[in-house]
């Protein structure tokens, strides 16, 4: 069994408007959601081998969050540059090229793509995942290479206007 948790980077400020976007940092709202959500995982008993991250101050700032709360050093979050302006099979790359050794993985990424990979696995239609919102995506693969929409589906998600 593999476990695939698509985590959105929490709220980001556009208080400054000349800032590159890749510079954005969380805002009021992210930094509260972050933890919050990350200790939602932490008490359904998830126990990640890998946190990768986009290097995007926003994704890397919302990982950073989660590693705290699950004991990890900062400088164990794996920084992946291909999922900022990632399209899904960018994505999916990524995935099937994880080391075998983790069997739950948190990626932390952004929209569209995040919310367009989610719906491969997905019979329900998801609208958008918000941000700080996760989708778990469960597979009953050998390998991160055989993850694929054959044997992986989206059991669960949260969203934190629905759970905080």
């Amino acid at each position: 069994m593999r476990t695939l948790y698509l985590i959105r980077h929490a709220k980001s400020s556009w208080d400054n408007p000349g800032l590159r976007d890749f510079n954005r940092p969380l805002n009021d709202r992210g930094l509260r959601d972050a933890p919050r959500m990350a200790q939602l995982l932490v008490m359904k008993g998830v126990e990640p081998d890998l946190l990768i991250s986009s290097p995007a101050k926003r994704a890397l700032t919302t990982a950073l969050f989660f590693a705290h709360a699950f004991g990890v050093a900062e400088d164990a979050v794996a920084r992946e540059q291909d999922i900022y302006e990632a399209a899904p099979m960018d994505i999916m790359r990524i995935v099937n090229g994880l080391p075998d050794s983790a069997r739950t993985v948190l990626l932390f990424g952004h929209n569209p793509t995040l919310t367009e990979v989610a719906n491969r696995f997905s019979e329900k239609f998801i609208d958008n995942i918000p941000t700080c919102g996760i989708v778990q995506i469960d597979a009953e693969a050998e390998s991160w290479q055989a993850f694929g929409e054959h044997n992986a589906a989206v059991r669960k998600w949260f969203f934190p206007k629905e759970v905080l």
